[in-house]
Order: structure tokens, then C-alpha cells, then sequence
């Protein structure tokens, strides 16, 4: 497995993420969205309401960061986020559960989509075996009073354009 489908892999593991946009007056605003795609090549989508304060600060700038994070994997990537109005892919993702936020289901007149095309990204996985090897390599370069040395299974950064 290549960097970026390890990245997308990691993503797509993931059913939150943390949108980051900048504000109107130039500061950082993370939210917590759900996801309701992470296509193969790293585009993510996600449903929000058309007068939340995201797309506000999409209309001033459409540069944003989404991260990820468990307890052993943690991914970010950065890219341009748009508002799209596509009735057929909102009734193609939606879920029932998202009827609290939006409670005309798909046709609520409220709901819109966002859709990050990622540009660079970055991964760290200390699960499964990349964990154990991490956890070898962390104890020897402490016993040797260093740092331990990584490999693309645990972290690397990818250009997604």
C-alpha cells in the first residue's frame, strides 16, 4: 500500500472529523462534523445547514484543514472546500440520523453539502503491527539515549493533488 492510499485508508476509518476554517476576521474555527463520505481518492463530504457560520467564512476563504484522531491514528489534510447544491448526492449519503439536524430529511430546504478536495495530507498510525514496531523502535532509541526513527507505516506526508 502506497502513502496515499494508507492515508485514505486511515481516513476513511473515521466517522467524525475536526473542519478548520478561517474566520472574517482571520482566525481558526474548528467544529466537529460527521462524515458522510471519504471517497478512494480523499474527497471528503459532509451535510451542514445553509446559514451555519461555515459557509460564512467558506464564502471569505475556501482554504481549510479537516484532522482525525484516535487513540493510535491521527491524520490531517488540507485542501479547498466548496458548497454544493446537488440534490441527487445528498439523497445518495444521507442518513436517517442526520433527521435531528434535518428534519425535512434530503429535501429540507436547510441542508447543504461541503466537499473538501484535499491538496497535501499527512498520517500517523501506531496501530496494529506499525504500533509494535513503533514501540521496538521507541525503547531501543531510549535505551540509546535517541529518537526513534519512522517509516511511511507509521507517518508521512502526501501531496493529494
Amino acid at each position: 500500500m502506497n502513502t496515499e492510499e494508507k492515508l485514505v485508508d486511515i481516513i476513511q476509518s473515521f466517522d467524525n472529523a475536526m473542519l478548520v476554517t478561517k474566520t472574517d476576521d482571520a482566525k481558526l474555527h474548528g467544529r466537529p462534523m460527521a462524515i458522510a463520505e471519504a471517497t478512494e481518492d480523499g474527497q471528503l463530504w459532509f451535510v451542514t445547514d445553509r446559514s451555519s457560520g461555515k459557509i460564512a467564512d467558506l464564502m471569505l476563504d475556501s482554504d481549510v484543514a479537516v484532522t482525525f484522531q484516535s487513540d493510535r491514528r491521527f491524520a490531517t489534510v488540507s485542501g479547498q472546500c466548496h458548497v454544493v447544491d446537488d440534490q441527487a448526492k445528498i439523497e445518495d449519503l444521507w442518513k436517517e440520523a442526520w433527521k435531528v439536524w434535518f428534519p425535512g430529511g434530503p429535501s429540507d430546504p436547510s441542508l447543504t453539502l461541503l466537499r473538501v478536495d484535499p491538496e497535501i495530507g499527512e498520517y500517523w498510525d501506531n496501530s496494529g503491527l506499525s504500533g509494535v514496531r513503533y514501540l521496538i523502535k521507541a525503547g531501543k532509541a531510549y535505551l540509546q539515549g535517541d529518537t526513534p526513527e519512522t517509516d511511511d507505516s507509521i507517518n508521512a506526508t502526501v501531496d493529494m493533488k
